[in-house]
Order: structure tokens, then C-alpha cells, then sequence
């Protein structure tokens, strides 16, 4: 941590402000984003029906969530390392990582939906959640150390 006391407040304030935001997101899901799953995973979803999807809408508000996460978790990172090339790196597996994850989601939902639903959960759970953050800064920081 930095030795001037008005920068250290500004970095707890910054990271404060930086989970509030992902809070945010995750509080007001409901009203941000079109997701049917969020209440089908909620309820005893292996004895029901997948949901009827408008799948546009749903990979549209899909790619708007998981950029809103990845935005304030490139943030974070960016603060809490103040080294560019993690921050670059971490751009690049985010990317890397959507499209992945989002062509396994599409085609596991397209082709097997029924009987992988955990699997559906699962994808879509780091799709919407800022998992990949809380497996970063832990990796980042023994990189750090490290070197």
C-alpha cells in the first residue's frame, strides 16, 4: 500500500466503489438484464421444463452482463496491481473466455439442454457472476510475489 494516507483513501474508496458496482449489477439483475433462467434456477429446476427463451434478447443481455462484470473487474485488477500487462492479460482471458463459454452454453442448451441442466447452471453462473475475478487476483497476486 502506498505510504500517503490520501492515496491509500483513495484506493479503499476506489475498491469499496468497485464492489458496490458488481453488488449492484447482481442486486438489480432482475430489472437490467432479460434472463428467464434467473427464476427457473431458483425453483426445483430438474423436475421442470426449460423455459421458453428469446435467444437474441437472452445472448444480447448475456454479452451486456458478463462486459459489465469484466469492465469493473479489469478495473479492479488495474488497481490492485497497477501493472498494465496484468490488466492486459486479464482483458484477453475475459475475451478469450466468453467465447468459450458462450459457444459451450449455446450448443449445450441447443443440442442436450435437457438432460445437462447443472451443466447450463454452471456455464451460465460464470457467464453472469465475476467468478473469473475472484480466481484472478489470487493468480495475479502470487505472479506478483513471485517475480
Amino acid at each position: 500500500m502506498p505510504q500517503n494516507p490520501q492515496i491509500r483513501k483513495t484506493r479503499i474508496f476506489t475498491f469499496i466503489f468497485m464492489v458496490l458496482v458488481l453488488a449492484s449489477i447482481r442486486i438489480f439483475e432482475e430489472s437490467l438484464f432479460y434472463d428467464p433462467y434467473l427464476d427457473y434456477f431458483k425453483s426445483d429446476f430438474n423436475n421442470l421444463p426449460l423455459p421458453i427463451v428469446n435467444k437474441f434478447s437472452f445472448f444480447a443481455s448475456l454479452f451486456f452482463r458478463y462486459l459489465l462484470n469484466s469492465m469493473v473487474s479489469i478495473v479492479f485488477i488495474q488497481f490492485a496491481f497497477k501493472d498494465y500487462e496484468f490488466t492486459k492479460f486479464a482483458m484477453v482471458l475475459y475475451g478469450f473466455l466468453f467465447i468459450i463459454l458462450t459457444l459451450i452454453f449455446y450448443f449445450t442448451l441447443a443440442f442436450y439442454a435437457e438432460e445437462n441442466k447443472m451443466i447450463l447452471f454452471y456455464i451460465r453462473r460464470f457467464l453472469i457472476q465475476p467468478i473469473f475475478l475472484l480466481l484472478f487476483i489470487p493468480g495475479f497476486f502470487i505472479q506478483k510475489k513471485t517475480n
